[in-house]
């Protein structure tokens, strides 16, 4: 059978009644969009983290999205972040019309270099843009300060770092907005899309529902443009209830898998991931380094083991947004890592077997080198 880095039957079968109990829950109430599941859960993630205002949407992108336009960023603006990140972040920057600039990253824990943010700024700077990358936290009080001192923006990008704290601060509760995805792959992940907004300020959560609604904040009077469709549909809202509840035991099963690669790959020449003091780490996703990469997964494969980069391509590097002309200076570090980073299986519920499996065959593999 083959390995791959990610897979949800185990926990599937182990929650399978739990989740067609959520399903039929939505599918008896007799409201399927904007009900009560969805409701309820926006008010449970928003308790989860301290915060007053959960603004639920259709997917990952359009949380960015929704909270870059809610906060103001538009046409003619710049947002600072990185090129190390999934596309969709660069995606939604793109969308509203706003230009990303990009700054490189520590080369120890692959997160945003914040030293280097203060040169990036311009007078059409509006946006800082952090990327709570692969399970931990950006250090957001150096983003902090300039952007009290240049009047800017915070938006945290937290797809990667449900549950993440630094410091005991929980990700998306320190800049003036947070995006969270809720893809199957993530630490609290639907059964489908899914992606939600946390914001303190009232007049923007309000915003953003609008916003997330065609713009409407009646029915059929659309009172702020430009709106869209971008609702989280209840069937996805109420399994995220119920997963929300598990979400501690989730991360600390992904902290339990992460100490035995630690353990079973001390020595072998991989660069294991490097956890920045006062941060703990949920372990999206487990990636080590090796200058020999591609041929460490051309053998893997041979072993019917299947795993993944994340990601090989820097953001500035791909053609679909070369139209952007980000005023992007050198980013060595950012170009190194996508050469020699890749990930290992991590899920809550990877059997210890199969995690063995593909430490056995990586040292194997190293060990030929």
């Amino acid at each position: 059978m083959t390995t791959r880095v990610w897979d949800y039957l185990e926990e599937y079968g182990a929650e399978r009644e739990d989740i067609l109990d959520a399903v039929d829950t939505v599918f008896s109430s007799g409201r399927l969009i904007l009900g009560g599941s969805m409701r309820a859960f926006e008010e449970e993630f928003a308790a989860y983290h301290g915060m007053p205002h959960c603004v639920s949407v259709d997917n990952g992108t359009n949380a960015v999205k929704l909270a870059l336009q809610a906060l103001g960023v538009g046409p003619g603006d710049e947002v600072v972040t990185v090129a190390n990140t999934a596309a969709p972040t660069v995606v939604a920057i793109d969308a509203v019309g706003a230009t990303p600039v990009f700054v490189d990253i520590d080369p120890d824990t692959y997160l945003m270099d914040t030293t280097q943010v203060a040169a990036a700024l311009t007078d059409r700077t509006r946006c800082l843009l952090p990327v709570h990358l692969y399970g931990q936290c950006v250090d957001l009080e150096p983003l902090r300060s300039l952007a009290r001192e240049h009047g800017l923006v915070v938006l945290e990008d937290c797809a990667q770092a449900h549950g993440a704290t630094r410091n005991g601060v929980r990700a998306g509760t320190t800049g003036d907005a947070a995006a969270f995805s809720f893809y199957p792959t993530k630490v609290l992940g639907a059964y489908g899309d899914g992606g939600g907004m946390l914001v303190r300020d009232e007049d923007i959560a309000q915003r953003m529902r609008r916003l997330r609604y065609y713009g409407m904040e009646e029915r059929y009077f659309v009172v702020e443009t430009p709106g869209h469709n971008a609702r989280l549909d209840d069937v996805q809202a109420e399994i995220l209830r119920r997963k929300l509840t598990r979400l501690d035991g989730y991360i600390a099963a992904r902290r339990a898998v992460a100490e035995r690669y630690a353990a079973g790959l001390a020595g072998t020449g991989l660069v294991l991931p490097s956890v920045a003091p006062g941060n703990d780490h949920v372990y999206y996703v487990y990636v080590v380094r090796h200058p020999m990469r591609d041929r460490i997964l051309k053998a893997l494969h041979d072993h019917d083991i299947e795993l993944n980069i994340s990601y090989p391509w820097p953001v500035h590097t791909m053609t679909g947004f070369s139209h952007l002309a980000g005023r992007t200076g050198p980013l060595p570090v950012t170009e190194s890592l996508a050469d020699e980073i890749f990930s290992l299986p991590m899920y809550p519920s990877l059997p210890e077997r199969t995690q063995d499996r593909v430490i056995d065959a990586l040292r194997e593999v190293l060990a030929a080198l």
